[in-house]
């Protein structure tokens, strides 16, 4: 359907309309100089990348997903775990002999996430531990020392919707069992915990550049940061082919090695990273007024029967998440919404864990599968007018009797 007030697709529409000029200089820039490919602006943004967030290096990949996947794979995370679930699709095992078969790593995260933060642990051949959340939707960091076992290699903490994680208590377990760290900071890119920047915590942190996210793209995006020289040779050889010369501008820091090895393709290109450099002028801007759309939202619905999101010093928003109380009154509330030409989004409807196949459900995640229950998100994008946020309002409060 049209909706008056759509959930995203305006925030890139208006953006590149206030910002026309910039960003066909910067199309046409690498068009006519034939730079397309690991050139000076993915360079330009990996700089850049890493001095925002605080760290050595910056590395541009072709998505957020790509990001964890190849943090895994360059921490010498591995196992059989997906060549058995193979067997299992194929009817040749029973996802219980699977597990009794399996030989390698596990990694502790959570299901309240986008499946890409469990998805990179099976491609690499790990097997997943999931954990439940707190009522602040992040990783429950007091569950997870509990489930540490001999096999344990990692952690990835999943910074939900603008909010860090505590990387007090992580690291503090990280530390005394040998652990890796891999921050998925995919929806936190500029927020803090204790003044230090999200991704900078852990062995590599990873961002998005999706187009939905806080400095989305044109299309696919994704980064990583790190402190660790050594990894960062390996992410970049692991992100082309194992050829640093080959098209590189890392070359003179990251000769290619003498041994080569199997590797990948994932590579932000040029005309994406020339963007987003035109983006990165404003990206403290637009926090800003995400900051202030939730403000208003806080205050205009301070008095109605929902459970609205608590922010604290350090965090960014993502997204509005409202608590609506049940799938019942969500859908109700949907309905509503949609009547009055706003779009929400709703995607938590079945946590990762219950989804058909993943044979994750073993797990017992209780909040988790609370917040699937009535979870759902208001607009949120910079570009929204205050008028817009006001009808948004009025509209909840309509529905509320108020």
């Amino acid at each position: 359907m049209e909706y008056k007030i759509n959930f995203i697709n305006s925030s890139y529409r208006r953006f590149a309309e206030q910002h026309e000029e910039e960003l066909k200089e910067a199309f046409w820039d690498r068009i006519k100089k034939g730079s397309l490919i690991l050139r000076e602006e993915v360079s330009k943004f990996e700089d850049n990348l890493a001095k925002y967030t605080g760290t050595k290096y910056g590395i541009g990949v072709n998505s957020g997903t790509d990001a964890l996947f190849l943090s895994v794979k360059a921490l010498g995370i591995k196992g059989n775990y997906n060549y058995l679930l193979e067997r299992v699709y194929q009817n040749e095992i029973s996802i219980e002999e699977a597990r009794k078969l399996f030989e390698g790593d596990e990694v502790i995260t959570v299901a309240h996430t986008f499946i890409a933060s469990i998805q990179c642990i099976v491609h690499n051949g790990a097997m997943p531990i999931l954990i439940d959340v707190g009522s602040n939707e992040l990783i429950d960091a007091n569950l997870i020392e509990p489930v540490i076992t001999e096999r344990t290699k990692a952690i990835i903490p999943v910074h939900f919707h603008g909010k860090v994680c505590d990387m007090d208590k992580i690291l503090e377990i990280a530390n005394k069992y040998g652990l890796k760290v891999v921050e998925d900071a995919a929806q936190a890119m500029g927020s803090s915990f204790k003044g230090k920047m999200a991704g900078s915590f852990g062995d590599t942190g990873i961002f998005s550049f999706n187009t939905p996210k806080l400095m989305g793209g044109w299309g696919d995006g994704g980064g990583i940061v790190s402190n660790n020289k050594e990894l960062v040779e390996r992410l970049y050889l692991l992100r082309n082919h194992w050829n640093m010369a080959q098209t590189s501008v890392r070359m003179a820091d990251f000769p290619t090695p003498d041994i080569v090895q199997w590797a990948w393709k994932s590579r932000l290109d040029e005309i994406q990273a020339a963007m987003l450099n035109k983006k990165f002028k404003y990206y403290q801007q637009m926090l800003d007024r995400r900051k202030e759309i939730a403000d208003k939202y806080c205050e205009g619905l301070k008095d109605l029967p929902l459970k609205l999101p608590e922010y604290g010093k350090g965090d960014v928003i993502q997204e509005f998440i409202l608590r609506i109380g049940s799938d019942e009154q969500r859908k109700a509330f949907k309905e509503h919404m949609d009547q009055k030409g706003i779009e929400l989004l709703i995607r938590e409807t079945t946590p990762n864990h219950k989804v058909k196949n993943l044979y994750l459900d073993h797990f017992n995640l209780p909040v988790t599968e609370t917040i699937s229950k009535d979870a759902c998100r208001l607009p949120c994008y910079p570009e929204l007018t205050d008028e817009e946020i006001d009808y948004i309002v009025s509209a909840i409060r309509e529905f509320f009797g108020k």
